[in-house]
């Protein structure tokens, strides 16, 4: 069996491996159905990944990339609350053509959790670039806490867009609305126990991500 170009080999796979867990769910796929469905061999698929999650993690990189990578126009005035709503429902809409795929997925990873602790690390690093692209910083202390509180409003905002039947979102819209809205009104509060003398202006951009408890 030819081998393809990688390039072209990473998009097979994504392909290949969204179809089948639509079709099959997660569990009952292996990695030989994938290889079938690629048309590629064993042997070069375990060149390409070592597990079943590294297709998981290629899909997400790949699509964050297409988001990530869009001229989202942000102006000075837009807030990081602001930003972020744009881009995580920027993300929700690239997920939604393979919801059927993702909802399989998730509806199994949730019995197995070893490979959600694997995977776990990997969706707090792509968060902290949402939030980088939001005009935070993710390093140190304060950027691991701001991830932390990211990851609480993703998971949440998930478990709306799994159910979301309407046509424009608007469930998930309103369900992260709240979350950020929440998020910032708690790091307003942990800044102004923080800094009494210096509470935050009305036009003061403040980190939603911190202390988020949707």
């Amino acid at each position: 069996m030819a081998k393809k170009p990688e390039k072209d080999l990473d998009s097979t796979l994504v392909a290949a491996a969204m179809a089948l867990f639509a079709e099959r769910g997660y569990q009952a796929t292996r990695l030989q159905d994938i290889a079938d469905r690629a048309e590629i061999d064993m042997g070069t698929l375990r060149q390409h990944v070592s597990h079943k999650l590294d297709i998981l993690k290629l899909f997400l990189r790949r699509l964050d990339g297409d988001v990530l990578g869009e001229d989202a126009g942000f102006g000075p005035e837009e807030t990081v609350r602001d930003r972020l709503f744009d881009l995580l429902m920027r993300r929700f809409d690239a997920l939604t053509p393979y919801r059927p795929a993702l909802q399989a997925v998730i509806h199994d990873l949730r019995r197995d959790p070893a490979a959600l602790m694997c995977l776990a690390p990997y969706g707090m690093t792509a968060l902290g670039w949402y939030l980088e692209a939001a005009g935070t910083s993710v390093d140190g202390l304060r950027g691991a806490v701001r991830v932390k509180g990211l990851s609480v409003i993703w998971l949440h905002c998930l478990r709306i867009w799994e159910k979301d039947d309407s046509d424009d979102l608007a469930k998930t819209m309103k369900a992260l609305d709240k979350a950020l809205g929440q998020a910032e009104r708690a790091a307003n509060w942990m800044q102004a126990r923080a800094h009494p003398r210096h509470p935050p202006t009305d036009g003061e951009t403040v980190d939603p991500s911190l202390g988020a408890q949707p």
